[in-house]
């Protein structure tokens, strides 16, 4: 698998000159640079009509955030972070990804060259805290130890409704390293940063149907073996046509306002997960597709001007192919992954 890794990132290199490349990566960093960067933007060359960026201009080279974002893909949105950063003369981040997700020796091989650590699942309730300070502990030591910037979502897993929302369980681990009297005071020192990530098309959109299916008639939705790779591999590989990421900012004003509002410590946590929201759904890139969705999830032209016939006829045809038109709770969920985006930007913003 590393192999055919290599020769996908380099295709017109021979072994031996790729032998050379990889002799020449002496860190992580060189190996992040020198080939997993070009990895992904050969991904982007095949897969992609285009990847935007936009408020890396805001950051500080030689600074390290902490970088908490919506979740789409298991892997590429890491990836695609990282390539910004690079782009950007940033430094690059240390990405928290679920041990379910690396069983296969080759991605935990992988996962370990491209600095991720490994959140635990299926843990009992006393070793989950403990795992908990774990992470939250070495979160704190790459970020004001090692200058290390770092990756970590929103909540526990990818969103597969398109309903971007902070877990507050995230913050509360984060905080288990605090040794502040006010827990906005840590934040503020971890530089958080929201990050929103847009694909106009969700490679892996017909993959999260079972289990938004299983939810809808709330039944117990289990994975078969191979769901995880699967998804990896379609989400690098298939088409996702634009995709853009937006870094935002969490203020100091912001987290003191929150430290003075002589709420709880509970409803400050609320507060800062709102915050964070707020940043994440106010710079989703919001696309034809998902214009398209909520019109016709809702019966709807309220947003014609925001695509054509032609990009109409697109969709229409992949939710056909990816749903029928026979289930109508099918359609629905499938709509709404694309919707949600919207519904969650017209609660900031009456006009869009």
């Amino acid at each position: 698998m590393i192999r055919a890794l290599l020769h996908f990132t380099f295709p017109d290199k021979s072994q031996e000159e790729i032998e050379k490349i990889l002799d020449s990566c002496n860190s992580i960093t060189d190996f992040q640079s020198r080939v997993i960067y070009h990895s992904v933007r050969n991904i982007l060359e095949k897969s992609s009509e285009g990847f935007f960026t936009h408020g890396f201009e805001k950051l500080k080279p030689d600074t390290s955030y902490l970088f908490v974002s919506n979740h789409r893909d298991i892997v590429m949105d890491t990836s695609l972070l990282n390539v910004a950063l690079l782009d950007n003369g940033l430094v690059l981040t240390a990405s928290a990804i679920g041990d379910n997700l690396v069983h296969k020796p080759f991605l935990l091989a992988l996962s370990k060259l491209v600095r991720n650590f490994l959140i635990k699942r299926g843990l009992s309730p006393r070793e989950m805290l403990e795992s908990s300070r774990k992470v939250s502990a070495y979160v704190k030591h790459l970020l004001e130890e090692e200058g290390r910037s770092v990756w970590i979502a929103q909540r526990e897993g990818r969103t597969k409704d398109g309903n971007d929302q902070t877990q507050q369980g995230v913050l509360k681990m984060l905080a288990l390293a605090s040794e502040e009297r006010q827990i906005m005071d840590y934040f503020k020192k971890l530089r958080i940063t929201p990050v929103a990530i847009s694909y106009e098309y969700d490679p892996t959109d017909l993959l999260k149907m079972p289990e938004l299916m299983a939810r809808h008639y709330d039944i117990e939705y289990v994975k078969t073996s191979n769901e995880d790779f699967n998804s990896i591999l379609k989400g690098a590989l298939g088409q996702k046509k634009r995709i853009c990421i937006q870094v935002g900012e969490i203020t100091d004003q912001q987290l003191d306002a929150i430290r003075d509002s002589g709420e709880s410590v509970n409803r400050q946590f609320q507060m800062l997960a709102d915050c964070i929201d707020e940043q994440i759904r106010r710079n989703y890139r919001l696309w034809p597709t998902n214009y398209l969705a909520y019109d016709l999830l809702h019966n709807t032209e309220r947003f014609a001007d925001h695509y054509s016939e032609k990009e109409k006829r697109q969709f229409e045809r992949r939710l056909e192919r990816r749903v029928g038109e026979e289930d109508d709770i099918a359609r629905k969920n499938f709509l709404a992954m694309y919707a949600n985006p919207v519904i969650n930007r017209m609660k900031y913003e009456t006009t869009l």
